[in-house]
C-alpha cells in the first residue's frame, strides 16, 4: 500500500482564461478501485491525463508507484495482437497474459490476428489484460464501457472486481457498483472522496442536497424577515426626521437636536438589519456551492394518425453476402420504448438505419413504415460536428433559444456558447446531438448509444423526461439501468 498525493493543484488549458482545477489537495491509496464521477466537461479526463504528466500545472503531485492510461496507444494496429502488446510492455509473461485473456472470456487465437482486425470490445479487453499484467502500477481507465455491450459490460465490470489498485471513469451506474470501492466525485466547487459504490455516494449526495435545501429555505424566510424588518426601520427613521421643521400639538417647538438622535439611531438600526441580510444571503450563497442543476426537460412529440407506425416481419439485413441478423420481426407502437438488445455485431445500428433511411443496408424480408412519418435520429458518431451552436441550429432548423435552454439544462456554461463544437467533450458533443434530437417535432425518436459519455446526473435528467412525455421511441443503449427503466419492450437480436 502507498498513497498518491495531490497538493494545491491549479490547470487551466491554455489560452483559457478559467481554471478547470484550482488549489485542490487530496489523497488516494493505491490499493482503492476508485471511481471518478462528476459532470461532463468538469475535467475527469484532464486529472487522468495531469497525474500522466501530460500537461503542466501549479502544485504538486506525489506518487510511488506508475501510472498507466486505458486506452494506451497503439502505433502499428496491423501488427499482430501479440507484438501490439509486446511493444506496450516488453517484460509480460505469457501464460500470464493468456490466464488474464481466459478471465476476460477472450480466444487467444486472437493473439495470432492483427490488432485492427479484433472488434472494439476485444481490444479493450486485450488492453485491459496487458494493463494488468504490470505491476506496481496504477491504472487509469477511462470510460472502458463505450465498446462493450451489455454481457461484456457485466462480464468487465466482475473482472475489474477482483483486482485493485486503479480509478475508473464511467458513467454506467451499474457497472460502477460492482466495479468500485470507492468515489471521487469533482463537484461544482470542490472534489470529495467517498468510501463505497456509486449507490452509496448518490445516496449520501441526495442526503446532503436536501439538507442543504432545507437550510437554504429556513435561510430564505430569515432574509425576508430581516428585509421587512428593514424596510420598517428604514421608514419609521425617515418618518421621525420629517418631524424636526414641525411643532407639537400643544404649539411648542420640536426639539430638532432630539429628533436627530432618534433618526440617526433608528437609521443605524436599519443599517445593521441590512447588514445582516446581506450576511444570510452570502451564507445562503456558500450553503448552495455543490447543489446540481439537474431542472426538468421538456419533449413536445408530434401525434401520428396511426397507431402502428413501423412494422418488421422477418428482416434479414446483409453486408455483401454476409448476414447481420436474420428474421428480425417486430412493430412499433404508439408510445412505446423499444430497446434493441443483443451482442456487437448483432445488427442493432444496421435496423436503426434501415428505420431512419440513413445509407439503408440490403435487406430481405418486409419492412413497412408510415407514410409521412418524421424522425429524429441521433448516431453513435460525432466526429462531423463543427462550428457554432448557432451555426448548428440553423442547419437543422431547430429554435436556437430552446436548443441552448436544453443544454443550458445539461449543465452547460454559458461560456461554451461561444465555442466550436469540435473543441467539446465527448459527452458534451453527445448533448449537442440529443438536445437537437428533443427540439425536432417529430414523431419517432430513434437513438444508437445515445449516452456514450453522457454523465449520470443528465442520464436521470433524460429518464425522468421519457418517462413524463412517454414519447415513441426506438433506442440501442448498453446501459442496464436506463434499460431496465426506460424500456416498454425489447427486441433481443
Amino acid at each position: 500500500m502507498s498513497m498518491i498525493q495531490v497538493s494545491h493543484l491549479t490547470f487551466a488549458y491554455e489560452g483559457s482564461y478559467d481554471n478547470v482545477f484550482e488549489d485542490v489537495s487530496f489523497t488516494l491509496d493505491t490499493d482503492w478501485r476508485l471511481g471518478l464521477t462528476g459532470r461532463n466537461g468538469r475535467g475527469k479526463t484532464t486529472l487522468l491525463k495531469l497525474l500522466m504528466g501530460q500537461y503542466e500545472y501549479v502544485g504538486t503531485i506525489s506518487a510511488q508507484v506508475e501510472f498507466d492510461y486505458f486506452p494506451f496507444s497503439v502505433e502499428h494496429p496491423e501488427y499482430l495482437t501479440m507484438d501490439v502488446i509486446e511493444e506496450f510492455y516488453p517484460d509480460y509473461v505469457d501464460w500470464e497474459l493468456r490466464r488474464e485473456l481466459s478471465l476476460l472470456q477472450v480466444s487467444e487465437d486472437v493473439l495470432y490476428r492483427p490488432f485492427d482486425s479484433l472488434s472494439n470490445g476485444e481490444q479493450t479487453k486485450v488492453m485491459l489484460a496487458a494493463l494488468f499484467l504490470k505491476e506496481n502500477h496504477f491504472l487509469l481507465i477511462d470510460e472502458p464501457t463505450n465498446h462493450l455491450d451489455r454481457e461484456a459490460r457485466e462480464l468487465v465490470s466482475q473482472y475489474l472486481k477482483t483486482k485493485s489498485g486503479f480509478i475508473l471513469v464511467s458513467h454506467d451506474r451499474a457497472f460502477l457498483d460492482t466495479s468500485v470501492d470507492h468515489i471521487l466525485s469533482i463537484n461544482k466547487t470542490n472534489i470529495e472522496i467517498q468510501q463505497g459504490t456509486f449507490s452509496d455516494w448518490w445516496e449520501g449526495k441526495q442526503r446532503q442536497d436536501q439538507y442543504e435545501l432545507a437550510e437554504n429555505e429556513k435561510l430564505k424566510k430569515d432574509i425576508k424577515r430581516l428585509a421587512q424588518a428593514a424596510e420598517r426601520t428604514n421608514k419609521w427613521s425617515h418618518e421621525v426626521e420629517k418631524t424636526k421643521n414641525g411643532t407639537l400639538n400643544s404649539g411648542s417647538k420640536v426639539d430638532k437636536g432630539y429628533v436627530g438622535h432618534k433618526a440617526a439611531k433608528m437609521m443605524k438600526r436599519s443599517k445593521s438589519l441590512e447588514n445582516r441580510q446581506q450576511a444570510a444571503m452570502e451564507e445562503k450563497s456558500a450553503l448552495l456551492k455543490n447543489i446540481e442543476s439537474s431542472e426538468n426537460l421538456k419533449l413536445s412529440q408530434l401525434t401520428y394518425h396511426k397507431t402502428q407506425l413501423a412494422e418488421l416481419d422477418r428482416v434479414s439485413i446483409y453486408y455483401g453476402d454476409k448476414p447481420v441478423c436474420t428474421d428480425v420481426s417486430f412493430t412499433i407502437e404508439k408510445g412505446e420504448r423499444i430497446a434493441l438488445s443483443g451482442r456487437n455485431g448483432s445488427g442493432k445500428s444496421s435496423l436503426l438505419k434501415l428505420l431512419v433511411g440513413e445509407d439503408p443496408p440490403t435487406y430481405t424480408g418486409t419492412f413497412r413504415i408510415g407514410s409521412q412519418l418524421k424522425i429524429s435520429y441521433v448516431s453513435q458518431d460525432t466526429s462531423h460536428l463543427q462550428g457554432t451552436l448557432t451555426e448548428y441550429a440553423n442547419a437543422y432548423g431547430v429554435e436556437e433559444s430552446l436548443f441552448k435552454a436544453i443544454l443550458r439544462k445539461l449543465d452547460f456554461a454559458r461560456i461554451q456558447f461561444e465555442k466550436d463544437i469540435s473543441s467539446y467533450s465527448g459527452g458534451q458533443k453527445k448533448k449537442v446531438l440529443l438536445a437537437r434530437s428533443l427540439c425536432e417535432e417529430v414523431h419517432l425518436h430513434v437513438w444508437d448509444e445515445p449516452l456514450n459519455f453522457i454523465d449520470v446526473l443528465s442520464r436521470m435528467q433524460i429518464e425522468q423526461l421519457l418517462l413524463e412525455y412517454n414519447p415513441t421511441m426506438v433506442f440501442v443503449e448498453h446501459d442496464r439501468e436506463f434499460c431496465r427503466r426506460m424500456a416498454t419492450k425489447i427486441v433481443q437480436l
